[in-house]
């Protein structure tokens, strides 16, 4: 694809070696997306190398992710995203609170018996978009549109009919960009502690097939 910046941008799976890339890229857009939502120490303190190390763990683990890369020409990774089964009921740390377990984060949930009704989703079925992170100097450039698209059709095509997310209630910008993609609410909050803030995520759901 050719972005609204003139520069022609391709979408491939990642493998382990593309770790320290992927790490770069999550690094850099936390430290840019989270700057009003978490303490600035703790943003600058996170390591790209560290991540890199975990990256590669998931890469080579046999129930592994996938995970999509956006790549410009020359081969520089300026986009990620993830994806997986969805992983059960009760609420695990996203890729958007996910440095948070390394540091003895919490997750509590307004619903932690799950008996509201909103909390019911079958994991034969539905998928987690755990991540989808992009270089501050692409965004708006319409990178991070295609890959959410392409991530929307890999989790067609394995089958699954629903998808969700974890985004921050404050990541006005992530919000934005979801419901511009028919992502809702769904009435399920968690509240996590990452780098010593207290911050509550939404979980968002998308029908595959509508």
């Amino acid at each position: 694809m050719t972005t609204s910046s003139g520069t022609t941008t391709s979408i491939r799976e990642a493998t382990p070696e593309d770790a320290a890339a992927l790490a770069g890229v999550h690094v850099r857009s936390w430290q840019a997306a989270y700057r009003d939502l978490l303490p600035g120490p703790y943003l600058d303190s996170l390591d790209p190398e560290e991540r890199a190390a975990v990256w590669r763990d998931r890469l080579t683990a046999p129930d592994r992710p996938t995970v999509l890369l956006a790549t410009e020409a020359d081969g520089r990774v300026v986009a990620f995203s993830c994806l997986r089964a969805w992983p059960g009921e009760e609420p695990e740390a996203s890729e958007e609170s996910e440095e948070s377990e390394e540091s003895g984060a919490s997750h509590a949930s307004d619903d932690p018996d799950g008996t509201d009704g909103t909390d019911a989703l079958d994991p034969t079925t539905t998928a987690e978009l755990a991540a989808l992170y992009a270089l501050p100097e692409v965004w708006g450039t319409g990178v991070g549109r295609s890959l959410l698209a392409a991530s929307t059709e890999v989790l067609v095509t394995a089958g699954f009919r629903t998808a969700v997310l974890w985004v921050f209630t404050g990541n006005a910008r992530g919000r934005r960009f979801y419901e511009a993609a028919g992502w809702r609410p769904d009435g399920r909050a968690v509240h996590d502690v990452t780098g010593g803030r207290e911050l509550e995520e939404l979980r968002y759901r998308r029908e595959l097939f509508d």
